[in-house]
């Protein structure tokens, strides 16, 4: 109750708060003072949106309407003052053959009437209007504009989320710097670039999270597309300033002081590189002494690449064989596995509702029985669950495993929302296949929760059913434990995004309106360790996600459904 009244409270002070940036600005006109600028700066107060906007491709979406819209404006924007200076240029055009004229012989001049009659005219009127036309200020639409939809922006924590993003997907599909500067990724189908800026902003962001080797990989591709000759706001002393401290944190003694004396030699003046390189040297002595080498190491001239220093590695023990497998590699499918893998058609004991049409059933995996179900969606009703998500979706968080306490997490990047089966009818069709096809009942079911996943949104390695250490995870949703999971595809992904097993080395790829099914449990109840599984980063596409909550046979139990797009 105390976030809501919060929320609520925060909702109500902000529409105060827009309503003052109004009154001010109708002040501000009268008062002849730039208006424009005074509410893009209040605007900014009338921000109610929270960061994450990232984690979401399909809110993300909107921005690209909105930005459409703000390009429109900026445009209106250009025309209105290109007319307003055209007008100022033919004025001053007239004018001046005029005064040429008037200037060189002004008794001759005046001495004709009408002469004289215009003189008054221009100076008591007409200039009078050229001062109205230069003092308008077709800025104030655009402003407008753009202040309205400023509380929709991302803000600083999306820009540094969305590039820890690539970050992500640069290590799990390892693509080196320059292929992301490049798009060169498999399955794109736009080609986009980043700048010596964009680049270097990246390595910044890598650079003040201490993460120094992504601060190196991209500082390093930052300076060489400078060196390349491309232009940049950023000066190349900066870079050199971030890569030669970033290469020393890595380690990389001989290295760091080749790019602090170019430093040097490019800015004598500049206020770090001088010290860095009198104590990177004497580290280097000091290394060289101790080994009883007489001889000073040379930096390496081969350019910095994914390989050139270890990736650090970090709390998830199984890192590398979950990310091979989200690459395709590693995967443990052998010729006699394969061969104890059929397809048949399902009607789940004769149930009337498959009778007609069963579901079509095939084996990805033998043990645990891993299955495919064909045609478990339609279109109709992949559109139908996001078009009732999407205005919901907020961060997804994870349960924690000691407290039952829901809470976000950076291993789970994407925003979920809820949706019951009442609210349409396609939801209690889609909940009603899934109770044919599984033999579980959803009928006592938790709400269905929807995700969706953003830029390189992902979810590490997890279990979906609770484990004998954290037996209260399910205890606030009152349910029980996950006997199962059911995932539905909607699309057909063009790069990353597979279901991945560490345990026993299972890939299962995305096909669209197919659903894969699990068990999660074994018929004692005890969970199934192998069913530990990762929802890949999306490398090129984006990925939606729903869960459900079931009370069936085995007491309590859950089942929960996620669907891709």
């Amino acid at each position: 109750m105390a976030i809501r009244g919060y929320s609520t409270a925060r909702a109500e002070f902000t529409s105060i708060i827009c309503c003052r940036v109004q009154a001010l600005y109708d002040t501000a006109k009268k008062m002849q003072m730039c208006p424009a600028i005074l509410v893009f700066i209040l605007c900014c107060l009338c921000r109610t949106t929270d960061a994450e906007v990232f984690t979401s491709i399909g809110q993300m979406t909107d921005l690209i309407f909105t930005e459409r819209e703000l390009v429109q404006s900026l445009k209106e924007y250009i025309k209105a003052e290109e007319s307003k200076l055209a007008a100022v240029k033919s004025w001053a055009s007239k004018l001046d053959a005029l005064t040429r004229a008037s200037t060189s012989d002004p008794e001759g001049f005046l001495a004709h009437p009408v002469n004289a009659y215009k003189l008054m005219k221009r100076l008591n009127t007409e200039w009078s209007a050229l001062e109205s036309l230069v003092l308008e200020d077709p800025s104030d639409g655009f402003i407008s504009n753009i202040s309205v939809h400023r509380q929709y922006f991302p803000d600083e924590e999306d820009e540094k989320g969305a590039a820890k993003a690539l970050m992500r997907l640069q290590d799990t599909y390892k693509l080196d710097s320059e292929s992301f500067s490049k798009g060169k990724l498999p399955g794109g189908r736009y080609n986009t670039h980043l700048t010596v800026d964009d680049c270097y902003d990246m390595g910044k962001t890598a650079y003040n999270e201490v993460d120094y080797y992504h601060a190196v990989l991209w500082m390093q591709q930052a300076l060489r597309q400078m060196d390349a000759g491309e232009e940049a706001d950023v000066p190349k002393s900066d870079i050199l300033d971030y890569l030669s401290y970033s290469v020393y944190q890595m380690g990389d003694l001989p290295r760091a002081i080749e790019l602090t004396r170019r430093l040097v030699a490019m800015d004598p003046g500049h206020q770090r590189a001088g010290s860095n390189l009198r104590y990177f040297e004497k580290l280097l002595a000091k290394e060289l002494k101790e080994t009883a080498e007489m001889t000073t190491v040379p930096a390496t001239e081969q350019p910095i690449q994914l390989d050139t220093y270890e990736r650090p590695r970090d709390y998830l023990p199984e890192r590398e064989i979950y990310e091979a497998l989200c690459r395709g590699e590693g995967v443990k499918m052998t010729e006699r596995k394969r061969s104890r893998l059929f397809c048949r058609y399902q009607d789940r004991n004769r149930n009337p509702r498959l009778l007609l049409k069963p579901m079509l059933e095939e084996d990805e995996w033998d043990s645990p029985h891993i299955v495919r179900y064909l045609n478990a969606l339609s279109d109709e009703e992949i559109e139908k669950i996001k078009e009732l998500a999407k205005p919901r979706l907020a961060r997804a968080t994870v349960r924690d495993p000691k407290t039952g306490v829901l809470t976000t997490a950076s291993y789970r990047v994407s925003k979920s929302a809820w949706l019951e089966g009442e609210e349409d009818p396609i939801i209690e069709r889609v909940n009603q296949r899934i109770e044919d096809i599984t033999g579980l009942t959803v009928k006592t079911a938790e709400l269905l929760q929807v995700a969706n996943y953003g830029v390189g949104g992902q979810y590490e390695p997890h279990f979906d059913f609770s484990r004998k250490d954290e037996p209260d995870a399910f205890k606030t949703l009152g349910t029980g434990n996950r006997v199962a999971t059911f995932l539905n595809y909607m699309t057909d992904v063009e790069a990353g995004g597979a279901t991945v097993f560490p345990d026993f080395g299972a890939v299962i790829w995305p096909r669209k309106g197919t659903a894969v099914f699990w068990y999660n449990l074994f018929r004692s109840g005890e969970g199934d360790y192998r069913t530990r599984h990762a929802a890949c980063p999306v490398l090129v596409g984006s990925k939606w996600g729903n869960c459900f909550g079931e009370m069936g046979q085995m007491g309590k139990i859950s089942l929960c459904l996620s669907v891709v797009k």
